[in-house]
């Protein structure tokens, strides 16, 4: 089975790229969702994460915005972070990927973010990297509700830059012309690997 690592940093249109993976029938496997069910309370990261830094419950759930205030500005807090999620979420993608062996799929698509700053592109067998101009990035980013432009600078900052990504990947896909063009590029994608 050939395995995709789909990565892109914010903004550049990978949650859609994704999407379009999976109506075109590749199953998919999405750490930021996968993130967001272990950090639930009754997820496996709740209690570690609640216990290293008691301040993010209220209510009973992780306040994932005062986690963010946290972690987003100490990089030792971050990694400690990354060091509870980062074994999880690969134990679910390693799951995810003996089940679509097992139920005969020619190919899986692992929708990491941070695939080339975890590693996690030593684990597939190509790399897609979603892209877009700077300056339809930041008009995207910044249309999201609560999101500033210093807040930006600082995700971007603790992301490789896009032209890493894209120097260092297999495959790009450009979002910027719309859903339709980025659909070609993904059928295309797709029929490139698997007559490789």
């Amino acid at each position: 089975m050939i395995v995709l690592g789909l990565t892109g940093s914010i903004g550049m249109g990978k949650t859609t790229v994704a999407g379009q993976f999976r109506q075109c029938g590749v199953p998919t496997h999405d750490s930021d969702a996968a993130v967001h069910d272990l950090m639930k309370p009754s997820g496996a990261a709740y209690k570690p994460i609640v216990t290293l830094f008691p301040s993010v419950e209220k209510d009973g759930a992780i306040d994932r915005q005062a986690l963010g205030r946290i972690v987003f500005n100490d990089p030792d807090k971050k990694k400690a972070l990354e060091a509870i999620l980062h074994p999880m979420v690969r134990s679910l993608s390693d799951e995810f990927l003996r089940s679509c062996r097992f139920k005969g799929y020619k190919m899986a698509l692992l929708d990491v973010p941070l695939l080339f700053e975890t590693g996690g592109h030593r684990r597939v067998d190509y790399v897609v990297c979603v892209t877009a101009p700077k300056f339809v990035q930041k008009r995207r980013v910044l249309a999201r509700p609560g999101m500033t432009e210093e807040k930006f600078n600082t995700i971007l900052q603790n992301q490789l830059p896009d032209a890493v990504k894209r120097c260092c990947s297999d495959f790009v896909i450009n979002t910027a012309s719309g859903k339709a063009q980025s659909l070609r590029q993904v059928k295309k994608v797709i029929a490139r690997v698997l007559k490789k």
